[in-house]
């Protein structure tokens, strides 16, 4: 007698019930192809209700505040003025999910989930394997930038910072604003092999001066966009492509409500002269310098946390160089370099 069991036949109750597992394996991938999932849409519905909930709490604690004056007065027009910023507040966050849902028109619908492996970078800032000509990355680099009132000066620090596995290179960046100190930025930023610039991160500490003091000096008054990848989320962004694509549009960083910034590839081979609408603003001395050979990248920088026109900025690129000219589209403020210490046309760069 053999001791392997016979084999079973099989009903037609599991017949159907396999037949009909089947049918609805094969109807919910056709609905999925029809209708597939809208990732970044429902990233950017959720962040709304945040966003929703925060003007809330603003509000409440605003009015917490009122109920402290000692005047009538000042007590109905702090009730006031929190309403009126409660109805703009809500105005703002609707604005912002709608720059979202745009963002992702550009995007597409999928995940936000950018592979970051550190067997992709560089982990030498001395020996790169392939440097982006955009986005230089040498060590004692200096840049400074001035215009309408405001300096900025930056340096790559030979300074290294381990994030996620990644080595990233420290770069610290200043703005003064009428001679004051206004920002004090510590940038994370990471090469990859194909010549791709990310953004690991950064440390930001605003500040402000308030006449009366005695000393005059500035304050640490918030460190609002500050990012790490890893922390509370936080994913990792391109600052430059090795070689920009005209139309292609990025993250460069992605801890939504804190820092979103993104930028679309306006132009990879601009040339004073052949485009009035790029021209704007432009110094003309300085892009004659520095994109004679026709090869300066043009990128549109925004973010939907401040979607108002004024806030795009146009960035130029010049190979070798790196940023050379910001300016906000709409109101035509911007800066310029001024100096850097690497490149012999540093040397020639016109005076602002």
């Amino acid at each position: 007698m053999s001791d392997v069991n016979s084999a079973k036949p099989t009903s037609c109750y599991g017949l159907l019930r396999a037949s009909v597992a089947l049918s609805a394996i094969v109807a919910a991938t056709a609905t999925w192809a029809a209708n597939p999932p809208r990732y970044c849409s429902a990233t950017a519905h959720q962040q709304y209700r945040a966003c929703g909930s925060e003007i809330a709490d603003d509000l409440s604690t605003t009015l917490a505040l009122c109920l402290n004056l000692s005047e009538r007065d000042e007590r109905r027009d702090c009730r006031d003025q929190a309403q009126t910023d409660h109805t703009e507040g809500k105005q703002r966050c609707l604005e912002q999910r709608n720059a979202r849902e745009k963002l992702c028109g550009l995007l597409g619908e999928s995940r936000y989930d950018p592979e970051f492996d550190d067997d992709n970078f560089d982990d030498d800032f001395n020996n790169l394997t392939k440097p982006n000509p955009y986005r230089p990355l040498g060590i004692g680099h200096q840049w400074q930038y001035a215009g309408d009132g405001e300096t900025i000066a930056i340096e790559v620090r030979d300074e290294t910072k381990l994030i996620d596995d990644v080595r990233c290179i420290v770069v610290r960046d200043t703005v003064e604003s009428d001679g004051k100190l206004r920002e004090d930025t510590f940038d994370w930023l990471a090469q990859a092999k194909n010549g791709d610039v990310w953004y690991c991160g950064e440390e930001v500490k605003d500040y402000e001066t308030f006449e009366g003091d005695n000393p005059e000096a500035p304050e640490l008054v918030s460190i609002a966009g500050s990012f790490k990848i890893g922390r509370d989320g936080a994913k990792a962004g391109i600052l430059m492509p090795a070689v920009p694509r005209v139309g292609a549009v990025f993250r460069q960083e992605f801890a939504p409500g804190n820092a979103e910034d993104a930028f679309k590839v306006v132009s990879t081979n601009y040339q004073f002269g052949k485009s009035a609408k790029l021209d704007q603003f432009v110094p003309e001395d300085l892009a004659r310098l520095l994109c004679a050979a026709r090869d300066c990248v043009v990128t549109s920088d925004f973010t939907p946390i401040d979607s108002a026109p004024t806030a795009v900025e146009r960035k130029y690129y010049a190979k070798g160089i790196g940023m050379f000219f910001s300016v906000h589209e709409v109101s035509g403020k911007g800066v310029q370099l001024t100096y850097c210490n690497f490149d012999s046309r540093c040397a020639l760069l016109p005076a602002p």
